[in-house]
């Protein structure tokens, strides 16, 4: 039985606090004064009889009472937007969506069939979404999208969520047709040239920085930070730059000769990508649907 007290403001205000690492901020972000969020936790921590939350000068840390209330309050807050934003929706007259976030490798490869075989089996509007593995996650979180589609992140920013493997990827290096590393392929030369090199915020970010330091690749002068498919497709066939990215984003281009692969180890890369949705929650008939062509696509493909 859930104790009639606790209210949205509590749980609401909760997450922000932990999302956004500060009480300040959450303040800002739910337009109230700080000192009426932090009386939103004491109430909260009161009516669980447990502390939530440790606050020190370095900012805010959870307890462990208030990592297993975390994810559920983000799941309940969550599917919480998601019924309004349904509600919302039919009340307008509109057709029910279903929002995907999907990662570069994934929108510029399995994306296209998907939609194509999705859009075959329904009449629901599909709505795609790109961008960074930590603002599709969050969004996810949020209860903004459905589901995400891309590679495993790490443990912070896979929390809340649940991971169903479709295949694995492996990064790889692309140049233009005619690159002089071609003829001579060492990976230790890429610091000759620009390097398009993933942001922080990219979950193959660290996997290229494991493959460089495998490699005893050492500082890269000249580097331009985007996962971005389309920068990379239109800079890369008229520069020299070496382009470090997810073999999916370039599968095609590779195929025609748009752009040609260098011949490096990348084995150690080798990760999982797959469907990410919020945990706990039961998929409804446009997720049932959605996760179908998902296995067609991936079948058909030869992932």
């Amino acid at each position: 039985m859930i104790d009639r007290r606790i209210k949205v403001r509590h749980i609401q205000g909760f997450v922000e606090i932990v999302r956004l690492r500060s009480l300040k901020r959450a303040a800002e972000a739910l337009f109230v004064t700080q000192p009426a969020i932090s009386k939103t936790l004491r109430e909260l921590e009161d009516i669980l009889g447990t502390p939530l939350l440790i606050r020190n000068r370095s900012g805010i840390s959870l307890t462990p009472q208030g990592e297993v209330f975390l994810h559920f309050a983000e799941t309940s807050m969550a599917a919480l937007a998601q019924g309004i934003d349904g509600a919302l929706r039919l009340a307008r007259g509109e057709r029910p969506g279903f929002t995907v976030g999907a990662l570069p490798s994934v929108a510029a490869r399995l994306m296209p069939l998907v939609a194509e075989v999705f859009m075959e089996r329904s009449d629901i509007t599909l709505r795609i979404i790109d961008g960074p593995h930590g603002y599709l996650t969050d969004l996810l979180k949020r209860g903004q999208i459905d589901v995400v589609i891309g590679r495993l992140g790490g443990t912070e920013a896979m929390k809340g969520t649940s991971f169903t493997q479709l295949y694995n990827e492996h990064l790889t290096f692309v140049v233009r047709p005619g690159h002089p590393l071609l003829d001579d392929p060492d990976i230790r030369r890429i610091a000759d040239w620009p390097v398009i090199y993933p942001p922080e915020t990219a979950a193959i970010r660290r996997l290229v920085d494991k493959v460089l330091l495998a490699h005893g690749v050492g500082a890269l002068p000249r580097r331009l930070e985007t996962v971005s498919g389309a920068f990379g497709r239109r800079y890369v066939p008229r520069s020299d730059a070496v382009w470090i990215i997810s073999a999916g984003v370039v599968a095609d281009e590779i195929a025609s000769g748009q752009l040609a692969a260098l011949p490096f180890d990348t084995e150690i890369s080798n990760g999982p990508v797959g469907l990410m949705t919020r945990a706990g929650e039961t998929p409804g008939p446009a997720e049932q649907l959605f996760r179908l062509a998902v296995s067609v696509a991936v079948d058909r493909l030869g992932l």
